[in-house]
């Protein structure tokens, strides 16, 4: 019963507390307090004043009021009185205490109060002051509202070596004021790559006074030649400020992508852009009439955005950016044994600092309309890979048993069709070979008419269940968008054929090419490719035997020893490789289509490199990418 009766007491209380809270805030010089707070949720600035009691003008009220809650984009503005009693010596004025609660740029607030009321004929009016906004702040005070600004993270390679950054740049703007006619605009004009109509445009802005400084444009710190001149002209002020920068200029920045305004719009940038942009942070605080700080009010921290190390070594990105800034093509160094990306190259490319300091109209359509594609990714998008996909192939048939490495596929010829029914069809090769048609010689002469046979004797069921096994078909898992490996529709006898050495309707998407090839180069296990490595992971284990991959892997090196590949070969270093020729043409009979070179290999060390070349038709095929390649195994023995 007393626990009971105990309990009873406390709830009887906290009712008769609540009841006081209700009465409180119905009185009416808690009314007028209400009243007051409602008007300015509503900015009604000119009710509010209706009730206050002031020394300010209405004008001089609504604009203090106006400029301090605006400035701190209050909203959900709420008072809640808590106390409510009358002085001992002038009941015509009542203290109210309440607790006052607001929305603001800088994250919530919740503060008591307490202010005076006072009776002014029959209704209650505030006995206005700024300490009714804030009760530190005096009517000779100031509240300020600074951003605090965050720092985007850099992009590391995987020596901590930064591949996109925050540094400083200029930007170059004019001093009105101090533009006459001896300011040579053309001048400026030509230096800065911007109309002469855009500059004076600019000047003529409403907000322009003799003091203002106008920018005009950013520029990189390294254009010091520029800068010095750009000083030589009246009126031009250059100031230091934080933009995002890019060291390695052309050879990553198709890989890093650029910034513009806050947020990464292509490349790693836009990929990895919810964990590189930071959160800035706001404060509200007051200051005194010396501008020094009284008080922090309100504060949101800044929140700086996360560094990113990817598994790129930025010294073998430059090395093959430089092998072939000048075609149009891609290149990926990656180590096979842990799917750690060590190059992503795609050329020709372009400058993202340029991107980020702002083109000009002229610069941006020029870039767009550029038929090499300097800002296109070549490598998240497909190509008809020719003879490199022929390891594939003959991989599929050892592990559906279509025919085994030594069978031989008959007497090398240099055209061949499976019947008549082909008509003027044939399946041509480069080059007739003495000695058994196998697959290791096969592969060694890049013989399309073993692998055009190879397809037939594996089926087209066996082959395309192959090459889904291989990831043809499949959305890889990225940190960026890789175009699917596709082989069409296979819906002939000489189609399939033809797929067997990489030609019909076959595309490959290079990452997913060099994926395959690390089945081949550690045993029989695709690896997933990384940008951040923290374990090795598998897109697929045993996709094929060790046996077949050690066949594979040994015919391969045999290609560079003393086959099609043997430009590439290094005394004293094995290296395994398959070069291939696409042809892209509308018809056996083109004369004018156009060829595609690729040469797929890796050492006996972990790295393994795919490069594709667009149009090497009379440049050697396939054979122009071989010396540029084996100069990178030389620099990385």
């Amino acid at each position: 019963m007393k626990k009971k009766l105990i309990i009873f007491i406390i709830i009887s209380v906290l009712i008769a507390g609540t009841a006081l809270i209700v009465y409180i805030n119905k009185t009416e010089p808690s009314m007028c307090l209400k009243n007051y707070f409602k008007c300015l949720n509503d900015k009604d600035y000119e009710g509010m004043y209706n009730y206050v009691i002031t020394d300010l003008s209405k004008e001089d009220f609504i604009t203090r009021v106006k400029n301090i809650y605006e400035g701190m984009e209050a909203s959900d503005i709420n008072a809640t009185v808590i106390t409510n009693f009358n002085e001992e010596n002038n009941q015509d004025i009542v203290n109210i205490t309440y607790n006052n609660s607001m929305k603001t740029i800088a994250g919530s607030a919740n503060f008591v109060n307490t202010v005076k009321v006072k009776k002014d004929g029959e209704e209650y009016k505030i006995l206005w002051n700024s300490s009714v906004i804030f009760s530190e702040l005096k009517d000779e005070y100031k509240v300020r509202v600074t951003s605090l600004k965050s720092t985007r993270g850099a992009i590391y390679d995987r020596n901590k070596v930064a591949l996109a950054k925050d540094g400083e740049i200029y930007y170059v703007g004019l001093v009105a004021g101090k533009v006459d006619e001896s300011t040579d605009l053309d001048k400026l004009s030509r230096l800065l790559g911007i109309t002469k109509e855009t500059i004076q445009k600019s000047l003529n802005e409403s907000y322009v006074k003799e003091d203002t400084f106008v920018p005009l444009r950013k520029i990189s710190k390294n254009n010091q030649e520029t800068k010095n001149e750009l000083l030589k002209i009246k009126g031009v002020l250059i100031t230091d400020i934080t933009e995002r920068v890019y060291p390695y200029k052309e050879a990553a920045s198709i890989l890093t992508g650029y910034v513009q305004e806050k947020e990464g719009k292509t490349g790693l940038e836009y990929a990895y852009n919810d964990r590189l942009k930071g959160t800035d942070g706001e404060e509200i605080y007051i200051i005194d009439e010396s501008g020094n700080k009284v008080k922090t009010l309100i504060k949101r921290d800044v929140k700086d955005g996360e560094d990113i190390q990817t598994t790129i070594d930025i010294e073998i990105q430059k090395e093959l950016y430089n092998k072939f800034k000048e075609d149009r093509g891609v290149s990926i160094a990656m180590n096979y044994n842990t799917g750690e990306l060590l190059a992503l190259v795609s050329t020709p490319s372009y400058d993202a600092n340029n991107v980020a300091l702002g083109l000009t109209d002229e610069e941006w359509n020029n870039m767009q309309n550029d038929e090499n594609k300097p800002m296109y990714n070549r490598y998240l998008s497909t190509y008809t890979p020719g003879s490199s996909l022929k390891p594939v192939v003959g991989a599929i048939g050892l592990m559906n048993n279509s025919f085994s490495s030594d069978d031989d596929f008959g007497e090398s010829t240099d055209k061949w069709q499976n019947s008549d029914s082909w008509g003027d069809l044939y399946v041509t090769t480069m080059t007739k070979y003495s000695g058994e048609a196998n697959l290791r010689n096969a592969l060694i002469h890049s013989d399309n008419i073993y692998f055009a046979k190879a397809a037939l004797k594996i089926g087209k069921k066996k082959l395309q269940d192959g090459l889904d096994k291989f990831g043809f078909n499949d959305k890889i898992t990225f940190v960026q968008d890789i175009s699917k490996s596709t082989y069409g529709l296979m819906d002939s006898e000489s189609s399939i054929a033809n797929s067997g050495y990489g030609q019909d309707q076959m595309l490959v998407n290079p990452i997913h090419m060099a994926m395959i090839y690390t089945s081949f180069a550690n045993g029989g296990n695709i690896v997933m490719p990384c940008l951040e490595y923290t374990e090795t992971k598998y897109y697929k284990q045993n996709v094929i035997s060790s046996e077949i991959a050690d066949i594979i892997k040994n015919d391969l090196i045999q290609v560079v020893e003393e086959g099609t590949g043997k430009e590439a070969k290094i005394p004293g270093k094995t290296i395994a490789g398959k070069t291939g020729t696409a042809e892209i043409k509308e018809n056996q009979q083109d004369q004018n289509g156009t060829e595609i070179g690729w040469f797929n290999s890796f050492d006996e060390n972990g790295l393994l490199i795919v490069s594709m070349i667009e149009d090497v038709k009379e440049r050697g095929g396939s054979h122009y990418l071989l010396p540029k390649i084996k100069s990178v195994y030389e620099t990385y023995k």
